[in-house]
């Protein structure tokens, strides 16, 4: 029997302190009765010893509660997102459903616990994030943008708790997860405060020694680096209010997990890490002067301390897709250390600090145009993506910065950095795409492979003989273009495929020569082309030669040349028998074909020669004639994946009286009397006829072919195991 729940006194004290808090923040837009309903259904619940604790010990009616908080004052959430965050534990453990909670609190709050229901069943499947699982997550966030923000908190607050934590696997699983999947949403949506944290604490807990050995070193040099902040920012202050501007300057440092990442990428001790802070100028002025004065500050800032020009960033003309506007600039500051600043207004500082939440504010709910645009791309990758690629696809996306570009007619598109010219065509239009020569950019002829910058004015040149290739699915880096030159390439591939075969079909007509399908493949193989789709390539693009592949059929088609030679007793090496006299004689035996069809006009295939007691299919070919091949032939199981209505079945009937031509591999040492010893096996059995012998020896080993007449699998099979037996002999297989 589990021990019964129980607040601890100090766990007792935070729930009051707590709840006053939230009723003094969001008190004034609860509906009557809200908050009395709240407590009864909370109270009962404990009552009745309906609450457990989670895998870390902790309270799940005060995670609730510090939950709620993150979200009215981090992000700005109110009375919808509190009440769907208190209830949620109500619904997750079942003694609550949604559409209770619709009658009770209406259809918003439903709303929101049902996406948050469904993560919290997807984490109850599988534990780890994989790709499925990822996939369905984000589709369950973009039912509502408040159901992501609510899980970014909820992680917040449970990176904040699990510090002393014993279940060290739990605690090392849920770091991950920040780090990977609730930072980068973190960061996309704006929220960077909440995202330092995240980030920070991700690395406290999963490289402990980092984390400690960066925070040591910035403890050591605060005092100095602040002293530095006040000397740097002194003749700024006094500039900026000799211009009659209202503002406040602030200095922070950059976050741990900040440093430790440039330690990492630049290779350098704590030491070589050159702007550790950045300062921050925020301006207190009306909206329709804001960009005004933040270029006057700019101005201000430049003429005191030398930029570096390559590390300027306009957010203030060209927002980001989450809204962040600011001015960043790198100066060179005193005693020639680079400093970054930042310019914004009291504005754009909220939106930056909230992200989406203040948007709300500021512009309306129905004002988030650019999270929206993000939340469509999220679907078409996941629609046209699978699996790892797509998790990996979305991190890269996450971190990318975005680039903006305008079209001739003046219109911004923005794509993530890195997009090239290739990767613009395909967003105009999967036509533009596919005919895609280069483009003209800022007036200079450039070629699709070109990489966006930021003001490029673009314009897309074609031509209607340009093909999608594969080598530009190594080109392009957003999803979308991916999957549309996959399509274009599928298409293709068919479109010259049909093309090449007709072409094919009709030159051998021309030469009055029949096209057996089995032989086709064998010719592809010997030209060395592991796909088929790269020959019927070639040939439509006339790289090979249709009149050359017709000659090199024909010589495949007559099957093996037969050398003479004589019959003494000698080692294998270069030794051919060529028996004159042979002739194959006519096939008499009886095969029933598809459903005990008789005395229909059939061959024998070439490339697996079977004989009478083989397992046996027909294939009808192009000119409507049966092939006839082996069960196990090497080409049945393309002819049974590519042509499987063209198969039919086929069986052996009657007494096996024909003989067939058969060739006989054999390796072996090679020996003095090596080649008497096979034949004088052959010659001594009945009904069997050598053909030809074509063997060489190298390096003391022999490696030939032996050609017989045969007249069933039977005694095929006999003649094999004899065979096997001679001295010397390793190996004796049927080609």
């Amino acid at each position: 029997m589990n021990k019964r729940f129980e607040f601890t006194t100090d766990e007792r004290a935070e729930a009051l302190r707590l709840q006053a808090e939230l009723r003094d923040r969001v008190g004034q837009v609860m509906l009557p009765g809200d908050e009395q309903k709240i407590r009864d259904h909370i109270g009962q619940m404990i009552a009745e010893g309906q609450v457990e604790r989670d895998v870390f010990g902790l309270n799940p009616i005060l995670s609730g509660f510090q939950t709620a908080l993150i979200v009215v004052d981090e992000i700005g959430l109110r009375r919808d997102a509190v009440l769907a965050i208190l209830l949620r534990y109500s619904v997750d453990s079942g003694h609550l459903t949604v559409d209770e909670v619709e009658q009770g609190y209406g259809p918003s709050v439903a709303r929101i616990l049902h996406g948050l229901h469904r993560i919290k069943e997807l984490y109850r499947k599988n534990p780890v994030i994989e790709s499925e699982n990822f996939r369905n997550l984000l589709l369950s966030f973009a039912e509502d943008m408040r159901v992501i923000l609510i899980m970014i908190a909820d992680r917040v607050n449970l990176m904040r708790q699990i510090r002393d934590a014993d279940n060290e696997a739990a605690r090392q699983e849920v770091s991950q997860e920040a780090a990977y999947l609730y930072a980068p949403l973190a960061h996309k949506l704006g929220l960077y405060k909440l995202k330092s944290e995240l980030e920070d604490l991700s690395l406290k807990y999963m490289e402990h020694d980092a984390y400690y050995h960066i925070r040591e070193k910035l403890s050591q040099t605060k005092e100095s680096r602040d002293a530095y902040i006040k000397r740097f920012i002194k003749p700024i202050e006094e500039r900026l209010e000799a211009a009659g501007l209202t503002f406040h300057i602030k200095g922070r440092t950059k976050s741990i997990h900040s440093i430790w990442q440039k330690m990492k990428k630049q290779k350098c001790p704590f030491e070589g890490v050159y702007d550790l802070f950045a300062i921050r100028i925020i301006l207190d002025t009306p909206i329709e002067k804001e960009k005004m004065q933040c270029w006057q500050v700019y101005s201000i800032v430049t003429d005191m301390y030398q930029p570096n020009p390559k590390r300027l960033r306009d957010w203030l003309s060209v927002p980001k897709s989450n809204g962040y506007e600011s001015l960043h600039i790198t100066v060179l500051g005193p005693e020639q250390k680079w400093v970054e600043i930042q310019i914004r207004t009291e504005r754009m500082d909220d939106v930056a600090e909230r992200g989406v939440a203040a948007h709300w504010r500021y512009k309306g709910v129905k004002s988030e145009g650019g999270l929206d645009e993000w939340l469509t791309g999220i679907r078409q990758m996941l629609e046209t993506s699978d699996g790892r690629e797509a998790m990996d696809q979305f991190k890269m996306d996450l971190y990318e910065d975005e680039v903006y570009v305008f079209t001739p007619k003046g219109d911004l598109l923005k794509f993530p950095k890195g997009a090239t010219v290739l990767d613009m065509a395909y967003h105009i239009h999967s036509k533009i795409g596919n005919a895609c020569v280069g483009a003209r950019i800022n007036n200079k002829v450039v070629t699709l492979r070109q990489t966006l910058n930021s003001g490029d004015q673009v314009e897309i040149m074609t031509s209607t003989n340009q093909r999608p290739r594969q080598e530009w699915l190594n080109i392009v880096k957003t999803i979308r273009a991916k999957a549309k030159i996959r399509l274009a390439l599928k298409e293709t591939q068919v479109k010259e495929g049909l093309f090449a075969k007709e072409m094919i079909e009709r030159k051998f007509k021309n030469r009055k020569i029949e096209l057996e399908e089995s032989t086709m493949q064998h010719l592809i193989k010997r030209l060395g082309f592991k796909e088929v789709s790269d020959f019927y390539r070639q040939v439509a693009d006339g790289t090979l030669n249709v009149n050359t592949l017709i000659d090199k059929y024909v010589e495949i088609q007559q099957g093996l040349r037969t050398p003479t030679g004589d019959n003494q007793a000698r080692s294998a090496g270069e030794f051919v028998l060529d028996d004159t006299q042979a002739q194959t004689p006519q096939n008499d035996d009886v095969l029933v074909i598809d459903r005990n069809l008789k005395g229909i006009d059939y061959q024998l295939a070439r490339c697996c020669n079977p004989i009478y007691g083989d397992d046996v299919f027909g294939f009808v070919t192009v000119s409507g004639g049966i092939k006839i091949h082996r069960a196990d032939c090497p080409n049945a199981p393309e002819l049974r994946r590519r042509f499987g209505y063209r198969v039919v079945r086929a069986r052996w009937s009657g007494k096996g009286a024909s003989q067939y031509s058969i060739t006989l591999r054999v390796i072996g040492v090679d020996d003095i009397g090596i080649v008497n010893n096979l034949t004088s096996i052959i010659s001594k059995e009945e009904k069997l006829v050598l053909r030809s012998i074509n063997i060489d020896s190298s390096d003391g080993l022999f490696r030939g072919n032996l050609v017989v007449m045969i007249d069933n699998q039977a005694k095929l099979e006999a003649l094999i195991k004899r065979l096997r037996t001679v001295k010397g002999v390793k190996q004796v297989d049927r080609i």
